[in-house]
């Protein structure tokens, strides 16, 4: 099924126990997800009706008792299982392989994450590897277990992994065993009302669990296009539904520069295109001399990236973002600044929210309507001088609407002890011969974590 599909049968009130949006467009997943949340359940609703999980975490008795127990208010209940893992096997042992080594230097975290579904499939202890004990495996069993891999390499990236597991205290997945409780609640059926939605980037499509979603809810594959004529037309469809969202152009030259720029890659496209809806304010039409002006991996482009990715909890986008700073040799305490910062305004969010005296919004509020209903407010606010100068209601507009959209990720205690956390990183800069990246990196992880 198409997603347009989905989406026009979900506006006619078809809704279907249980969905998989799984493939390799991280952003177009992403996307139809809150496309669906927003048809199947009222913003009003989801204090109580709209749980959220991380699939590479949350073993499977906690997933059952969250599919099992109904919504505490009666009305419909909502599960998102992001990243699942149930749905891969040992048949994509080479392919996880393979993805440990593509991100092993760039995302770190990200090829941990991988290493410990491959062990969970391919049955090998996290504990048995450790210490060298990696080194026991024959090749003969390396290659009967993961059937397309030689792992003559394995030497290189196996001793290596097990370190970043090690420093970023990871443990074992919980075993598949569980998976057949998870099959029989869906051959008896979920109870009424409540809907089960998995996110994934790769499935066994022979796996009984997938025949199952498969023939009693929706599966959506978003792999990525193949050939470049391909990719651009994914592109071009999901920059068009951008620009009329907010009555914008993109003229014909500046969509040749912004695609020698990002390669047509969709992700950074729409990132870039974001940034340059928000660069030309109420001008219509975005051109050529403005993607020159915006897109470019500068400095100043990836502080953007990193701040965003911390407030919007990304891990892996923030750790990312991260390297490349360091990479362009930018000074650890000027990173350091900005990280103290990106917090600061947070908690200057979380102060105004707390204080009731902002007209009600809500975290997937566009700029649009921030601009129109809440800006003035706090304009006013600012007026009183009641505030100090260096407070977030004297900032960008833009930088105050990503803040207030942002701030109810966190608590106010959580914030503060952040603070704490980076004071304590700024006298370690100074006083010992700890690595500042990986101070930097271990704080990203503590904040980026999606319960912190």
């Amino acid at each position: 099924m198409a997603a347009e599909k989905l989406l026009a049968d979900l506006k006619k009130g078809v809704i279907a126990p249980c969905y998989l949006l799984y493939g390799d467009e991280e952003y177009l997943i992403n996307e139809t997800l809150q496309q669906i949340l927003d048809l199947i359940i009222p913003l009003t609703d989801r204090d109580f009706g709209l749980f959220y999980l991380d699939g590479e975490n949350t073993d499977v008795d906690s997933l059952i008792e969250y599919i099992l127990t109904p919504s505490l208010l009666g009305g419909r209940k909502v599960v998102v299982v992001r990243n699942t893992t149930i749905f891969q096997s040992s048949e994509n042992l080479a392919d996880l392989v393979q993805k440990i080594r593509n991100n092993i230097d760039d995302n770190p975290s990200k090829a941990a994450k991988y290493f410990l579904t491959f062990l969970k499939l391919a049955g090998f202890s996290l504990e048995d590897l450790k210490d060298s004990g990696w080194r026991r495996i024959s090749d003969v069993q390396w290659s009967k277990i993961i059937a397309g891999d030689a792992g003559e390499d394995r030497e290189k990236w196996l001793p290596r992994i097990l370190e970043i597991c090690s420093n970023l205290g990871l443990v074992e997945l919980s075993g598949m065993d569980k998976i057949e409780r998870l099959e029989k609640i869906f051959q008896n059926g979920l109870p009424s009302g409540n809907c089960l939605i998995f996110t994934t980037e790769t499935v066994d499509k022979r796996r009984k669990i997938y025949k199952m979603i498969a023939e009693q809810g929706i599966v959506l594959n978003f792999s990525i296009a193949k050939g470049e004529a391909a990719q651009k037309e994914v592109l071009q469809k999901q920059i068009q539904k951008l620009l009329e969202r907010y009555k914008k152009k993109l003229s014909p030259a500046a969509w040749i520069s912004l695609g020698k720029k990002t390669g047509f890659e969709l992700r950074r496209s729409i990132m870039e295109m974001e940034k340059l809806i928000f660069f030309v304010g109420d001008r219509p039409l975005i051109e050529e001399v403005d993607v020159e002006e915006v897109v470019g991996k500068t400095k100043e482009d990836s502080i953007f990236d990193l701040t965003t990715a911390l407030s919007e909890k990304n891990q892996l986008a923030a750790l990312h973002a991260l390297k490349a700073l360091l990479d362009q040799g930018l000074h650890h305490l000027m990173i350091l600044t900005m990280i103290v910062r990106e917090i600061r305004f947070l908690l200057h969010a979380k102060i105004l929210v707390n204080s009731g005296k902002l007209p009600k919004f809500s975290s997937s509020m566009e700029y649009g309507w921030f601009s129109k209903n809440i800006h003035p407010a706090l304009s006013e606010l600012a007026a009183t001088k009641e505030l100090p100068k260096d407070f977030l209601t004297g900032k960008h507009p833009f930088v105050i609407f990503n803040a207030l959209r942002n701030c109810g990720r966190f608590s106010y205690p959580v914030l503060i002890g952040y603070l704490d956390d980076l004071l304590e990183i700024d006298r370690g800069f100074k006083s010992s011969a700890r690595d500042p990246q990986l101070l930097l990196e271990n704080f990203l992880i503590k904040a980026c974590t999606k319960a912190s």
